[in-house]
């Protein structure tokens, strides 16, 4: 494990230092929690921008759904005869 220094304002200090106690935990510990899920939203975060420009360009190259049969989709949700999702026809 790696040690880094930082920088804390003077308030948020004193909050990581109260969670700290409330958790009977480090404030090392809070600050690699808190570290440890901010990363990990980044990277769904970046995941997600990778997968809207890939639809973009799909939809780009014309490989789309009409509107239509998405919502007899949707609609058929919870029904006996629920629809199998709609298909780009490219």
């Amino acid at each position: 494990m790696s040690v880094t220094t930082v920088r804390l304002q003077a308030e948020v200090e004193q909050h990581l230092e109260a969670i700290a106690g409330r958790l009977h935990r480090s404030k090392g510990w809070v600050i690699n929690q808190a570290l440890s899920e901010y990363i990990e939203k980044q990277l769904r975060e970046q995941e997600r921008w990778q997968q809207t420009l890939k639809a973009m360009e799909s939809a780009a190259q014309g490989k789309v759904v009409d509107a239509s049969e998405v919502h007899d989709w949707l609609n058929s949700w919870g029904t006996e005869n629920e629809q199998d999702a709609p298909r780009s026809g490219k």
